[in-house]
């Protein structure tokens, strides 16, 4: 009986964008996966900025996967107390799922900084680090020694290269070019009307 496939992917998704749909669908697709948890952090020790409320990023996250099959979005890290951290979240799926291989699906820009990642080396034990490059990325920038780290828990996932970030949402919605027509090629429709709806983004 082969193990069962496990992805999580976890992310501020301050908004959920185009990008985090298609990171999704590659590792569904390219790593078989039976069941992937997108999951939103609750609070990120490593921002410098204030997240946008909880449950505005929840409801997001759910509009944006929510026809996908195989998608489960998975509130934990924001239900938990104090910081989120990834290793909590991965100890937790593995003891509920015993028998399954977990892989954790991240962008090349969140693995430049994975050494900073508390208890990173526990989490290479527990899951295989899936790494998509993003736009811009310089693979060659000397970054990327801690692949030497991972003793082959890792694989490079072949999506196509986007170049759209939640950063980019927020500045053109506060910039007051965010209309449904300027922000259309990056969000699903149903986020982009639900940031209308509730009025999120706009520069104070």
């Amino acid at each position: 009986m082969s193990l069962q496939k496990i992805g999580i992917f976890g992310g501020a998704f301050d908004p959920p964008h185009n990008a985090h749909v298609a990171l999704a669908q590659t590792a569904l697709a390219e790593l078989e996966l039976d069941e992937l948890h997108v999951i939103p952090t609750g609070q990120a020790w490593h921002k410098a900025r204030t997240l946008t409320a909880a449950e505005h990023r929840l409801a997001m996250t759910q509009l944006a996967f929510q026809d996908m099959p195989r998608v489960v979005v998975d509130d934990r890290e924001i239900k938990r107390a104090g910081p989120t951290f990834t290793i909590d979240t991965l100890q937790a799926l593995q003891a509920e799922n015993p028998d399954a291989q977990l892989y954790l699906i991240m962008g090349s820009d969140q693995f430049s900084a994975f050494e900073r990642w508390h208890q990173w080396q526990e989490i290479v034990k527990i899951a295989i680090i899936c790494i998509a490059a993003r736009a811009r990325f310089n693979w060659a920038a000397g970054q990327f020694d801690t692949l030497k780290e991972l003793q082959k828990r890792y694989v490079i996932l072949t999506m196509p290269q986007m170049a759209v970030s939640a950063t980019q949402v927020r500045q053109r919605i506060a910039d007051e070019l965010g209309e449904n027509q300027t922000i259309a090629d990056l969000l699903r429709p149903a986020v982009a009307r639900y940031i209308a709806q509730h009025q999120l983004y706009k520069a104070s």
